[in-house]
């Protein structure tokens, strides 16, 4: 049950041995070594009557990539403990070659609780990177930049494309708005004419070595982490 702060007890693990198999656990999400095993075990003790719970981790143990917090909550639960203190930045990348880094982009925005994430051309996406981790956010589709485009000026949302272009900005000395959609072109190619057309702003990451740009799901985390710094409470993380 929930203390007087509002905050589930702390979860206490089960016994050891190999993880448990649980059926609305995805695969992905279940840690594959028995030697360190992530999360904890069955519930120990009478069950918790909090709904948020959810009585088939309770019985085999929660082996998912979440925060403590969370442990046996279910899926509904946690996204909606999550919804309303999304950030105000949104994360948007093009997908015109079914391009891995997608999933990674998807991560890391739950990681940074990005308020969406848009896919931008074909609808499907390569979701293996993301680690399940799209169950706990919104993923909007947009057919093309320009709907993208439209879909931001409603809501008064500036897009910064992040891409190393000539006449970019440094995104390190860049202040960013609070509310914005960051958008990211296909690896190796980067940003599209049509996605540039559509962008408020370009910024650069700073880079230093020989390749002329960096991974397209590093670039997302780096632009991600540059907003939490000026705009996210760093006292309450998680």
């Amino acid at each position: 049950m929930p203390d007087g702060s509002g905050r589930v007890p702390e979860a206490r693990p089960g016994g050891g041995g190999e993880p448990a198999s649980v059926g609305r656990v995805a695969e992905a999400e279940r840690d594959p070594s028995p030697l360190d095993p992530v999360g904890v075990g069955p519930w120990e003790g009478p069950w918790p009557e909090d709904p948020r719970y959810d009585p088939e981790l309770l019985a085999a143990g929660d082996r998912r990539n979440v925060v403590d917090r969370y442990r046996y909550w279910t899926v509904e639960a946690i996204v909606a403990d999550l919804d309303p203190r999304r950030h105000a930045f949104h994360v948007a990348i093009e997908n015109w070659r079914h391009d891995l880094n997608i999933g990674t982009v998807v991560r890391t925005a739950n990681a940074f609780l990005a308020a969406e994430v848009h896919v931008v051309g074909r609808k499907r996406w390569n979701r293996r990177g993301a680690m399940v981790t799209d169950r706990y956010l919104s993923v909007r589709h947009h057919p093309d930049a320009a709907a993208l485009g439209a879909w931001a000026r409603e809501r008064e949302l500036p897009v910064l494309a992040v891409d190393n272009l000539p006449g970019a900005r440094p995104l390190e000395t860049a202040v960013l708005p609070r509310a914005c959609v960051f958008l990211f072109g296909q690896e190796g190619s980067g940003l599209t004419a049509e996605a540039r057309a559509v962008a408020g702003d370009v910024l650069s990451i700073a880079q230093f070595g020989s390749t002329r740009s960096i991974n397209a799901g590093v670039a997302a985390g780096i632009a991600m982490h540059a907003w939490v710094r000026q705009h996210a409470d760093l006292s309450a993380p998680g």
